[in-house]
């Protein structure tokens, strides 16, 4: 949302100022303007020459009106005040937002003939301009534009211009707004299937844990009342010891923990664009994200730095005190502007990850040389699950490449518990989610019966990806 008034409204400025603006707006003369001033003092001089006073009237009109109109144009004092809305504020990849636009005229005298202009990143489409007829005392007018981006990231709408001209069009002046909006364009996301990984427990039910905060009357460690506590609740003994009401704390449930890891490493990926393999990499983890969070895991977004979204939940999780909702949102967005990191190695996220049991662990890497394999394997040990989706970058250059080391890699990881998918170009995600709980994709299933060819040959490939939910 923004709002304000051009810099052309207020009082009078000072001389200094006043000449510098007058010749600013000198400047703003039209090529109508400019032609009608030549053409003024060519027939002044002309007349000079000539001896005709006739010619030196006619010429004095044509150099004087432009001038007149710039002096009238300059002096107006329009107050104006806009409002910009963006709808919605965060859209994803390849989808469309619009921008609405409020122009209020709250100044007692009508406004002239207005053009508008926004600006708009190159990414977003062409500058939208609209050209506003007279605006009365007091009136408003709505304009909106549509904005559309294949890339993620942030941008920058506004300052909206406003440019004023004469009734003649012999001069225009542009005046600006000083706000501007931003647009996020977040990760496209995909939903994921409903199916349980190896080794994976439910965020919530069967699978959930439980926190006492210490047991016995004589060593329970009670807290101050709060409304909605339940009254049966009330330590009394606390209650009369602290004066005010105490409750006892009671055994709180805890949600499983999930950790998606995104490989940023700019080693690790080739090519740009939006279908690279990285971008590939970072639509697929906010799918992830949301998928864990709405079915009710504290989750974390990890990078290859070590460092997780800022403002999330107690070390660095989210969903589990926050909204669900503004948990997604606040990934979605720190997402939208990740890029390649300088570093080299995934040191840094093993140092994170093995400073607890980190329960599931999802991660998506992308070229791994044997020593990256061998710290990718070792993250496998504080985990109770983890399942590596690993892009050989290589295949997403060329068509029909065949992937060389990434076999080895995975061989690797799986020997360490892993559970590992190897994702070649163009996979689709919900596919390759049900391959990593052991399930065979929809598509295969529907388009070759039990025991065909084409079944043999998936379940080959099934079996080659070694999928183990173990902990080794």
């Amino acid at each position: 949302m923004v709002s304000g008034s051009p810099a052309a409204t207020g009082g009078p400025s000072p001389e200094g100022e006043d000449k510098s603006g007058l010749r600013a707006a000198l400047g703003g003369l039209t090529t109508r303007g400019r032609s009608f001033l030549a053409a003024g003092i060519a027939a002044a001089v002309c007349a000079y020459v000539l001896g005709q006073s006739d010619l030196l009237r006619v010429g004095l009109l044509l150099a004087v009106l432009p001038l007149i109109c710039t002096a009238v144009l300059y002096r107006t004092r329009y107050r104006v005040a806009a409002t910009r809305r963006l709808s919605p504020p965060r859209v994803p990849a390849g989808s469309e937002a619009r921008v609405h636009l409020r122009m209020d005229n709250v100044s007692r005298m009508p406004t002239g003939l207005l053009m508008l202009q926004d600006h708009v990143p190159y990414v977003l489409g062409p500058r939208p301009r609209f050209v506003l007829d007279r605006v009365e005392p007091g009136g408003r007018r709505e304009v909106s534009y549509r904005v559309r981006s294949d890339l993620r990231g942030r941008y920058p709408l506004g300052p909206l211009q406003l440019r004023l001209s004469d009734p003649f069009g012999m001069c225009e002046l542009t005046r600006s707004f000083s706000a501007s909006d931003l647009l996020t364009v977040i990760p496209r996301t995909e939903p994921l299937p409903p199916v349980r990984l190896a080794g994976e427990a439910a965020g919530h039910g069967d699978g959930r844990q439980r926190s006492l905060a210490l047991a016995g009357d004589d060593d329970i460690i009670p807290r101050a009342y709060r409304h909605g506590d339940d009254l049966r609740r009330v330590h009394w003994r606390s209650t009369a010891r602290y004066g005010e009401l105490m409750v006892r704390r009671e055994e709180q449930p805890q949600r499983t923990r999930c950790t998606v890891l995104l490989d940023t490493r700019g080693l690790a990926y080739q090519g740009a664009g939006p279908d690279s393999a990285f971008e590939w990499a970072v639509s697929a983890t906010a799918s992830v994200l949301v998928h864990m969070l709405e079915r009710g895991f504290a989750v974390r977004l990890l990078t290859d730095t070590g460092s997780s979204v800022p403002g999330a939940g107690s070390e660095g999780y989210a969903g589990g005190t926050q909204n669900s909702a503004d948990s997604a949102g606040l990934m979605l967005d720190t997402l939208a502007v990740v890029d390649h990191s300088d570093g080299a190695g995934l040191s840094r996220a093993y140092d994170v990850l093995r400073g607890g049991n980190e329960g599931l662990l999802v991660a998506f890497f992308g070229d791994l040389d044997e020593e990256q394999a061998a710290i990718a394997a070792r993250m496998r040990q504080r985990c109770a699950a983890a399942v590596a989706f690993v892009l050989d970058s290589g295949t997403w250059l060329t068509s029909g490449a065949v992937p060389g080391a990434v076999e080895e890699r995975l061989r690797g990881l799986r020997e360490s518990g892993w559970t590992t998918v190897a994702v070649p170009a163009g996979a689709a995600l919900p596919e390759l989610w049900r391959l990593a709980a052991g399930e065979r994709p929809e598509s295969d299933s529907a388009a070759a019966p039990a025991g065909s060819p084409a079944d043999s040959s998936r379940s080959a490939s099934v079996s080659a990806s070694g999928f183990s939910g173990g902990r080794s």
